[in-house]
């Protein structure tokens, strides 16, 4: 009986532990196959899952109507491990923030660039950071807006086979990736620091 009540509070130790120390955000940049992969490589982050959000559309799909929304992933992390500025800085450095017409070679409204944000404090942080970037390129124009986040809808369905796209077709999305240069041009807008997070 002793054993039975040790192991069901050490199980909820565990539990309020993890759901007290989890904080999700949502970030869109172009293709979630994309973004997915990108950010589930971070230490740190302990889930992606790609989805639709900022549309009038309800329960939106990718190959119906997802009018106004943007591609985006929603993000489970642990700030004790990695801090909400550190996920935006490392957003930056994975978008192109000056193309007003979609990411790399996916061009329309759903693959605008945003970061989307829950209260004044996540607001606070993610306009220092889209500052920092104003403040690095002078010359051009940053168009990636901080949105209010709302209802988020994940893929789902017939659907659901985007998610995890880059661990079940490495293939396809490898050869996706490289035909659609995302890595070359953010190797051109950001240099050493592309896909890393900013010094």
């Amino acid at each position: 009986m002793k054993f039975i009540f040790t192991a069901i509070l050490a199980f909820l130790i565990t539990f309020t532990t993890l759901t007290t120390t989890a904080a999700t955000t949502i970030l869109a940049g172009g293709c979630f196959w994309c973004m997915e992969s990108d950010f589930e490589k971070v230490h740190g982050v302990s889930d992606v899952i790609s989805g639709f959000l900022g549309g009038t559309a309800e329960n939106p799909t990718y190959s119906g109507d997802h009018s106004g929304h943007y591609e985006a992933v929603k993000i489970t992390y642990d700030p004790k491990l990695i801090s909400y500025q550190q996920l935006l800085e490392h957003f930056w450095v994975n978008i192109d923030p000056f193309d007003d017409k979609g990411q790399f070679c996916d061009k329309g409204h759903s693959y605008l660039s945003a970061v989307f944000t829950e209260n004044d404090e996540e607001r606070s942080t993610a306009e220092a950071t889209r500052n920092r970037v104003i403040a690095m390129f002078p010359d051009q124009k940053v168009v990636t807006p901080i949105l209010d986040a709302d209802t988020f809808y994940p893929i789902k369905g017939d659907e659901a086979y985007h998610q995890d796209y880059y661990k079940n077709y490495p293939n396809r999305y490898k050869f996706y990736r490289w035909s659609c240069k995302r890595d070359a041009r953010l190797r051109e807008i950001w240099g050493e620091h592309a896909s890393k997070v900013l010094p």
